[in-house]
C-alpha cells in the first residue's frame, strides 16, 4: 500500500476522493458545463506516487494542482499540495461517449502529494500555487471554490464512509496543461503570507 507523510509519520489512505469542476475559471478553460451538483470521482491507493511521469501506457499526461485535505477524526486535519494527473485525450473520448472516465483519472501513479501540514479548521483560507520552470501556471484560493471544504465534507459524508487517512482533493483552478519533459515543478500552499508547505517534482 502507498503512503503519504503527516507529522513525520506514514499515513496509508484507503482511497482518494476527488472533486471535479469546482473552480469556475477552470470549467470555462476546458469548455465544460457548470454542474448542478458536486462532481465526484475516486482514485485508489495505488494512484499515489512520488514520481512525476509524462506518459502512462502511451497516453500523454496533464497536470492539475489541487488543495488536498487529509481526513481524520471527522474533519480535515491537514492540507497538502496535490497533483492530479489526467489522460486528457482519453478523458475527452470517454466523456463524448457518455462513459465513466476513471480510466483517464484513476490509473496507477496518477496522484502526487507534498507533505501534509496541520490546519485548525476545514475552511481556513488557503492558497495554492504551481510554477513550472519558473513560470507561474496555477494560483488560486479555496475561497474561489464553488463548493467549500466544509460543504464538500458534509456532502461526501452523507453517502460515503471516509476512513481516517483518506484524502480529499478539492478541484483544480485554471492553468492546467501537459507535463513536458525535464520540467521543474514547484508547488506550495499558503496561509495568508505564511508558506505551509513547498514541494518540488521533476518530470
Amino acid at each position: 500500500m502507498q503512503t503519504v507523510t503527516f507529522n513525520k509519520q506514514a499515513i496509508t489512505p484507503s482511497k482518494i476522493v476527488c472533486i471535479g469542476r469546482n473552480y469556475l475559471a477552470h470549467i470555462q478553460e476546458l469548455g465544460n458545463a457548470v454542474p448542478d451538483e458536486l462532481v465526484v470521482f475516486l482514485k485508489p491507493n495505488s494512484a499515489i506516487t512520488e514520481k512525476l511521469n509524462r506518459h502512462h501506457l502511451g497516453e500523454v499526461l496533464h497536470y492539475e494542482a489541487e488543495l488536498a485535505y487529509l481526513y481524520q477524526g471527522g474533519r480535515f486535519s491537514a492540507v497538502a499540495l496535490g497533483l492530479d494527473l489526467t489522460k486528457r485525450g482519453l478523458q475527452s473520448q470517454l466523456k463524448s461517449k457518455g462513459l465513466p472516465w476513471e480510466k483517464a483519472k484513476a490509473f496507477n501513479g496518477s496522484a502526487l502529494f507534498s507533505e501534509f501540514m496541520p490546519i485548525e479548521d476545514n475552511d481556513i483560507p488557503l492558497t495554492l500555487s504551481l510554477t513550472i520552470d519558473g513560470e507561474l501556471k496555477q494560483h488560486a484560493s479555496n475561497q474561489l471554490m464553488m463548493h467549500k471544504p466544509s460543504d464538500i465534507l458534509a456532502q461526501l459524508s452523507s453517502w460515503l464512509t471516509l476512513e481516517d487517512g483518506d484524502i480529499v482533493m478539492t478541484g483544480t483552478p485554471q492553468g492546467v496543461g501537459e507535463v513536458t519533459q525535464n520540467s521543474d515543478f514547484v508547488g506550495g500552499v499558503w496561509l495568508q503570507q505564511e508558506k505551509l508547505v513547498e514541494v518540488k517534482w521533476r518530470s
